[in-house]
C-alpha cells in the first residue's frame, strides 16, 4: 500500500492554465516543481499521494525550456575576452542581465586572444549552476586563435595559431588549461588538427569547425575525427559552390558517421544570415540548428565605440562593425530576439523556434538529459513567453529569477 507520506517534506509547485513545450509538441498541460526538478504528477499522485503547496496561474501563456547561448562573448559593457584580474564579476553581470533574454545556461565565449588573456581568463571562470544571482555556466567557449587568417572575420591576425605538433602541448601552451572548457571553435584544413581534433572530443569538449577554408572534405574528415558543430554557419566560411560545398555541405552530407549529428549556429539577427540562407539550412537540417547570440560588448549597450577583445568595435543601429571597416562583428542581438526572428524568417513552428535555442544547444553539449526538455527529472529551468514569444518569466531550478 501507498503511504500518504510524501517521499518529501519539499514544497510542490503547480503551474496551471498554461501550454507546455513536451516532446516537440505544445500541449495543455500542468507543470510540477519540486526541489528544482520537473516532476511526474502520476508518481506523485499514485505513489506518494502528494499534491501542490502552491499554485501558480500562468494565464494561458507558453512554458519553454530555458534557453542556452552557447556563443556569447561579453555584453552590457563586458567584454570576456579583456584580461582584468576580476573577470568573474563581469562574467556575473552578464549572466544576471541575460535572464531578461529568457536564457538560463550559456558559454562564455573568447575570441582570438594572446596567450597571456587565455592564461589570465580561463582560470577564473567557473562551471556554476544558474539561478537568482544569473543564468548558469556551463563552460568557456574559445573561439581561436587555431583559425584561418583568410577566414579571420574579426579575428585580430597577429594572435593566430596553428598547431606545431597537433598534441595537446598546442593547446596548453596557448589556453593554459582546459578545465572548464566547453567549446573549441578551430580552423579544420589547418595541419596537425586531426590529433587536436580527436583528443578534445576524447575529453568531452564540444569541437566547432569554423573561421575556414574547409573543402567538404577536410570538414567530413574532421566530423570522422570528432567535430560535431559548425560555429556560425555561412560567416567565415567558404560560400556554397555546388561543385564543393565546403562546411556547409556537411549539413547533407552522407559522410557523417551512423549515429552522430553535426549541429551548427545561426546567428539569427536579421543581419549575419539572409531569411533566405536561414530557410535553406533549416529546411535542409532542421534538427542541427542552434540559435546562439555571438553577441560583444556592446549588446545592450547605445551606439557608439565599444571593444571585442583586441579589437575596437563601432556600434551602428543592430550592426557592430570592426572600427573603421565594413567587417561584422558579432551581433547585438538578445537570445529573445533571435527567437522571433528565426520564426519569422523561416515560417518554422513555434515548437522549432523554441527549441532551436533550448533542445538542441542541449544536445550538442551532450546535455539533455537535464537541460533544453521539460522532461520529468530534469533542472527546472525554464521560461515563460506570451504568444508573440516575449519573455514574461524566467526560472532556474523552479526559482523565479526575473519577472517582465
Amino acid at each position: 500500500m501507498p503511504s500518504n507520506k510524501s517521499v518529501s517534506d519539499a514544497p510542490i509547485t503547480q503551474f496551471i492554465n498554461c501550454r507546455i513545450l513536451r516532446n516537440h509538441r505544445i500541449q495543455r498541460e500542468d507543470l510540477w516543481v519540486r526541489e528544482g526538478k520537473i516532476l511526474d504528477p502520476e508518481k506523485l499522485f499514485f505513489d506518494e499521494q502528494g499534491c501542490a503547496d502552491l499554485r501558480i496561474d500562468c494565464n494561458n501563456n507558453i512554458i519553454a525550456p530555458g534557453f542556452i547561448d552557447v556563443q556569447i562573448n561579453g555584453g552590457f559593457g563586458v567584454d570576456f575576452s579583456q584580461a582584468s584580474k576580476d573577470i568573474s564579476s563581469g562574467v556575473s553581470l552578464v549572466a544576471k542581465k541575460i535572464l531578461e533574454q529568457g536564457v538560463t545556461s550559456f558559454c562564455p565565449t573568447l575570441v582570438t586572444s594572446p596567450p597571456s588573456v587565455y592564461h589570465q581568463v580561463l582560470p577564473q571562470i567557473k562551471v556554476q549552476n544558474g539561478g537568482a544571482h544569473g543564468a548558469g555556466v556551463l563552460g568557456v567557449h574559445l573561439e581561436g586563435p587555431f583559425i584561418s587568417e583568410e577566414k579571420k572575420g574579426a579575428h585580430p591576425p597577429k594572435f593566430l595559431r596553428s598547431f606545431k605538433t597537433g598534441g595537446v602541448a598546442d593547446l596548453m601552451e596557448t589556453y593554459g588549461t582546459l578545465d572548464n572548457v566547453a567549446v573549441v571553435t578551430l580552423a579544420p584544413e589547418l595541419e596537425n588538427s586531426g590529433p587536436v581534433i580527436q583528443e578534445l572530443a576524447r575529453r568531452g569538449i564540444t569541437v566547432s569547425v569554423g573561421h575556414s577554408m574547409a573543402d567538404l572534405s577536410q570538414a567530413e574528415e574532421a566530423v570522422i575525427q570528432g567535430a560535431s558543430f559548425i560555429t556560425h554557419l555561412f560567416n567565415a566560411m567558404l560560400p556554397f559552390h555546388h561543385r564543393d560545398p565546403g562546411i556547409v555541405g556537411l549539413l547533407t552530407s552522407d559522410k557523417v558517421p551512423a549515429g552522430r549529428r553535426v549541429f551548427y549556429g545561426m546567428i539569427a539577427d536579421g543581419i549575419h544570415t539572409h531569411p533566405a540562407a536561414l530557410r535553406i539550412a533549416h529546411r535542409a537540417h532542421p534538427t542541427g540548428l542552434v540559435l546562439v547570440t555571438d553577441a560583444v560588448t556592446a549588446m545592450g549597450l547605445p551606439a557608439g565605440r565599444h571593444t571585442l577583445g583586441q579589437q575596437e568595435i563601432d556600434i551602428q543601429g543592430l550592426h557592430a562593425y570592426v572600427a573603421g571597416t565594413n567587417t561584422l562583428s558579432g551581433s547585438i542581438a538578445t537570445m529573445d530576439m533571435c527567437v522571433r526572428h528565426f520564426k519569422k524568417a523561416t515560417g518554422c513552428s513555434v515548437e522549432d523556434a523554441l527549441e532551436a535555442a533550448s533542445l538542441r544547444p542541449a544536445e550538442l553539449l551532450t546535455l539533455s538529459h537535464r537541460k533544453g526538455t521539460l522532461d520529468y527529472n530534469t533542472d527546472a529551468d525554464f521560461v515563460i513567453l506570451d504568444d508573440a514569444l516575449v519573455v514574461q518569466e524566467t526560472y532556474i531550478a523552479g526559482e523565479l529569477v526575473w519577472k517582465k
